[in-house]
């Protein structure tokens, strides 16, 4: 039996200034291609639909080819993660 109960930081208190709203699409794109590079190196390949069995995915291209919907989960990891860190007292400043 499962007992796992996810418990993410609550940021729906955080708001993110333009500057720093700015970085999430910077960051989107980064997680995709850190995704990317990890299933490249488990044997991955692009494909016109996902198949498990022979490793082929259709989100193996660059991000600005990704559907808005497809970039909307790296776009949500990075916003997330730029707010979390703020929750937990950090600040994030250009130099």
């Amino acid at each position: 039996m499962n007992n796992y109960t996810p418990k993410p930081i609550d940021t729906s208190d955080v708001e993110l200034s333009p500057e720093i709203l700015e970085l999430t699409e910077l960051l989107a794109k980064n997680t995709h291609d850190v995704w990317a590079v990890g299933r490249y190196a488990q044997g991955w390949t692009y494909g016109a639909e996902r198949n498990d069995e022979e490793k082929k995915h259709p989100c193996l291209v660059e991000y600005e080819e990704l559907s808005d919907d497809e970039k909307s989960y790296d776009r949500n990891t990075a916003l997330e993660t730029l707010k979390c860190i703020v929750k937990l007292g950090y600040t994030i400043e250009k130099k």
